[in-house]
Formats: C-alpha cells, structure tokens, sequence
C-alpha cells in the first residue's frame, strides 16, 4: 500500500481552526487519525483532537463548543442522543434516529446530523460496486449503528430490511425505520431470512477485539452464507474477524467495518469544509493506525 500522503497542512497559528470528537472513552477513537490525515491531504488549515467528555456533562459540552468557536464536531457514546436535543436543528436523518454524530456550524447555528447510515451505503458501493435497490437485507443487531444503516437501507431503495435482535421490541423499533420494507424475523428465523438475502450485515460487537482464531464467537453461522451475497461485519478493530476469514473461505463477498467508519467521517468533512474528503488518505492513515 502507499504511503501516507504528506502534511500539506501549514504550521498551526492563530488561523487555525479547531474540530473535535467528543466521547467517553475517546482515546481509543480514530476520528484523529482520519480528519486529521484528510486535513494534511488537502492542505486545509484544521487540525482535529478527542476531547474526553463523562456522560453527563453533554451540555457543558456543547456550550462550549458554542463560546470556543469550533468549527466542527463529532459525536460518539454516550453523548449521541443528548446532542440531539441540544443542537438548533437536526436533520431529519438525525431526528428520526434521535441520535447525531456529526454537527456542523452552519449560519451561526448548530445543525446535528448522523452520516452512519449514509457512510455505509458509501462504503457498500466503494467496496461491493453494488447497490441495494429492490434487494433483501438481513441486520443482525438494533443498536445504534444497526439502527443507522436499517434507516439507510429503506431509504436507498431495498424491497426487504429484515431486523433481527435477542430483544424483540428493540428490533421491532429499528425496524420501523426502514418504512414499509422492515419487518424483524424471530431468532429461530434468521436461517432462512439469510438463506434469502443479498447483503447480510452483522451490526452487534461479536468478535470485536478477538484476535482472529477458529474458535472465536461468530455472529451466525458461516454455513448459511452462499456464493453471490455481500457480507458486511461491522467490526474493525480487528481488521479481519474470524467470522469474516471463513465467510471469505467459503467464497462469499465479505467486508469488515472500516469503510463505513472512513466513510461517516468523509461526510463529515465534507459537512464542515464544503469540499470533497480525500478518502483514499484517510484509508491509508486509518489501516496504519489499525496494525
């Protein structure tokens, strides 16, 4: 792979505009590592931190995002959904999902967004060259990136987003956010929805962190899986899951995660600057960073 494109960026100064994540943890998050890898690509006079912000203390948060003049924000646990109170405005991905990830300045104003489930679907093109139009979905998990791409998913156009969850109600609530195309399936259903879709997505955190080894948990069963669907595990630290070594192993078109995380902060970006994000640079710093 090529090298990390150079900093083009000039030496911080008074000039320079500020962007941040907030979290809690955050140290772990690579939201540094790509905003910042897409500033030095382009040249741009931003630089991006992690601030550790405890739960709790959200609106403190977002004040200050106010009195500092940050340019920009990233969201991430626990602060997602208290954020979408707090802003004045969200748009309307956002407000439906009652969570935002992402909120931009725009006319002295605070506007949140959630780019997850729009990152995905662009990652599911870059990766796959496919999309989703008139196809059947499988979602395993209804947490909050689960929730963003069945969203995402009935608004790009497939016939069929099918939710399942070890928590009925859960499932039946993120499926509602597909529209007319979700519906959940029963746990003891989920071989046949599989046997029946064309992209399956594993959005719980099975596998996260384990290195990959044949007896590592797998979110379902390889087995099910066949020639000509597309496999997205949203895990991507590590890069590869064992679930994602023998789904390959079998044939499948299987991806991991990190697309839909370059991808979500890509939108971002573009949000913030009005330019288009240099997802190749921001690639190339996040699987360096992932070794």
């Amino acid at each position: 792979m090529a090298e990390a494109n150079p900093d083009l960026r000039p030496p911080i100064s008074g000039t320079t505009r500020l962007a941040a994540v907030i979290g809690h943890p955050v140290r772990h998050s690579l939201s540094p590592v790509l905003l910042n890898a897409a500033f030095a690509a382009t040249g741009m006079d931003w630089t991006f931190v992690a601030l550790e912000v405890a739960a709790g203390n959200t609106a403190r948060a977002i004040d200050g995002l106010r009195t500092l003049g940050l340019a920009g924000l990233s969201v991430t646990m626990p602060h997602k959904g208290a954020v979408a109170s707090l802003v004045d405005h969200c748009h309307e991905t956002a407000e439906q999902l009652a969570a935002v990830n992402c909120v931009a300045v725009e006319d002295g104003n605070l506007v949140g967004y959630n780019t997850d489930g729009d990152g995905f679907i662009d990652g599911l093109v870059r990766d796959a060259g496919r999309d989703v139009v008139g196809g059947t979905a499988v979602v395993l998990g209804a947490g909050g990136a689960a929730r963003a791409i069945v969203q995402a998913l009935g608004r790009s156009g497939a016939a069929e987003v099918l939710v399942a969850n070890r928590t009925p109600d859960r499932a039946e609530n993120a499926a509602l956010l597909a529209g007319s195309a979700g519906r959940t399936v029963a746990m003891v259903e989920i071989p046949d929805a599989v046997r029946s879709a064309n992209l399956v997505v594993n959005a719980t955190p099975v596998g996260m962190g384990v290195d990959p080894n044949p007896s590592a948990p797998t979110p379902i069963d390889p087995g099910l899986l066949r020639v000509g669907q597309v496999v997205v595990d949203l895990v991507y630290h590590p890069l590869e899951t064992s679930w994602l070594v023998e789904v390959r192993r079998r044939g499948v078109e299987a991806y991991g995660g990190l697309s839909m995380l370059i991808f979500q902060a890509a939108r971002a970006f573009s949000l913030w600057t009005g330019r288009e994000a240099p997802v190749d640079a921001m690639e190339i710093a996040a699987r360096a960073a992932l070794v």
